[in-house]
């Protein structure tokens, strides 16, 4: 915030020092590492020509070394006032036909997603530093797909809920990312954009440099 005087007609606008406590935690901020980790190497050339299948690669490379939860993944959506909202949740199955979660339908999410049909879901593997983020429209499962799910969960998960308001979603996905961290923060991005009945592929940093010197050998 700033604060504004007035001396002989000339406005002053005076930008207070932040608070200590404030200063100290922006310092501490700074102060912590980023990047902590060590990635697999990309395989340029046996990139796949569709998404899913380098999501399957990721998950299953995730989960061998070791990755806490990495089925867990924020999805974000829009409330009916266009404000964004996020929470954390499980990662149910993917496939040709999307990313799936679930919830239930009384839920606030189930409440954004019939107002706005659209969300993101980002993946985050920080001991691999890697990322993946799903961005597109949203579908609901049939109902026995959910029926399904839920049979699927524990006797525990299942306590306190109703059957029927239990919902599973999918991410039609228009564009996912796939992101590695690099060192020297030329940082390696693998883009698929959804065009028609095939998918386009964009690469770049440090990704697209090893493609071109890998293309030249």
């Amino acid at each position: 915030m700033r604060a504004v005087s007035a001396l002989g007609g000339i406005v002053v606008r005076v930008t207070p020092e932040p608070e200590p406590a404030r200063r100290y935690t922006a310092d501490r901020l700074r102060a912590l590492p980023s990047l902590i980790g060590s990635a697999p190497p990309l395989d340029m050339a046996a990139l796949p020509r569709d998404p899913v299948t380098l999501f399957e690669t990721w998950l299953s490379e995730a989960i061998e070394l070791g990755v806490a939860e990495p089925l867990a993944a924020t999805l974000a959506t829009l409330d009916v006032d266009g404000l964004p909202d996020a929470r954390t949740l499980i990662l149910k199955g993917v496939d040709d036909r999307g990313w799936a979660f679930a919830g239930p339908r009384s839920s606030r999410k189930a409440a954004q997603l019939a107002a706005h049909p659209a969300a993101a879901l980002n993946f985050w593997w920080q001991p691999l530093v890697r990322a993946v983020r799903v961005r597109g429209h949203v579908v609901e499962a049939d109902p026995h797909e959910s029926a399904a799910d839920f049979a699927r969960r524990s006797s525990a998960a299942r306590d306190g809920l109703d059957p029927g308001d239990w919902t599973l979603w999918r991410i039609v996905p228009a564009r996912v990312e796939f992101w590695q961290g690099e060192t020297d923060r030329r940082h390696s991005r693998i883009v698929y954009g959804a065009a028609a009945d095939r998918w386009t592929r964009a690469i770049t940093g440090k990704a697209a440099d090893d493609a071109r010197e890998g293309a030249q050998e």
